[in-house]
């Protein structure tokens, strides 16, 4: 029997962890790929390393790039801060281009591996409004993979897996517990502190607590404070 591959995207968070464990239970083989593009928030690195080992990764590489020679984030310039409370629009904590990029990269390795099959943890339901996790962009950046790719031209098709795309997050914590996903294992805040506390006020730490909430289940997570 031929072993499937799929490349992951490992962030860290509770999103991609979840997302790990699926494309495991799926039966894929897991190649895990993180990245360390100069984000403000440092030990999501550590966590990604532990959340691609527990869950039996194959292989877990971490990339290198720097975003921050464009910055226009505020999760890569420091000079903008990461807002505690949500606003109008795209917020600042959108990074340009990013999962395109992380994409890309990550469709270059699907090549190298065999691989025809590459996961990514976007969610269009509770999420802070990014345009690169909309369902729109995945069928887009699928399209331009099969007319991208030798592995394509010659017949092996690339498939882009979201499989939390249309998931509260909520549905999400729960798809994880039962798949053995280690939350506590996991860092979503955009402002931790460098031991990974969760500041408990941005906008990804409060959608991490009304999910745990609404799951029913206990948030696992280490705080700073009181999530607000």
């Amino acid at each position: 029997m031929t072993t499937k591959r799929a490349v992951v995207l490992v962030s860290g968070g509770l999103d991609s962890a979840t997302t790990l464990a699926i494309a495991r239970e799926q039966g894929f083989e897991c190649y895990a790929l993180s990245f360390d593009y100069g984000q403000r928030h440092r030990c999501e690195l550590v966590a990604s390393d532990a959340v691609a080992e527990s869950l039996g990764a194959a292989e877990h590489r971490t990339f290198t790039l720097d975003l921050r020679q464009f910055g226009g984030s505020a999760l890569t310039d420091d000079a903008i801060a990461v807002p505690e409370s949500g606003g109008e629009g795209i917020p600042v904590t959108y990074v340009p281009a990013r999962n395109t990029v992380f994409l890309s990269l990550a469709l270059a390795w699907a090549e190298v591996l065999g691989a025809q099959d590459i996961f990514i943890g976007v969610n269009a339901v509770d999420y802070s409004g990014y345009p690169d996790c909309r369902p729109e962009f995945i069928a887009a950046f699928e399209r331009m993979a099969n007319l991208a790719t030798k592995a394509a031209v010659e017949g092996h098709p690339m498939r882009i897996h979201a499989p939390l795309i249309e998931l509260s997050k909520a549905e999400i914590i729960q798809s994880g517990t039962r798949l053995g996903v280690d939350y506590a294992q996991t860092v979503s805040c955009y402002n931790p502190t460098p031991e990974g506390l969760a500041c408990g006020r941005c906008d990804s730490c409060r959608l991490r607590a009304e999910g745990f909430a609404a799951a029913g289940l206990p948030d696992p997570t280490r705080y700073q404070g009181k999530p607000e």
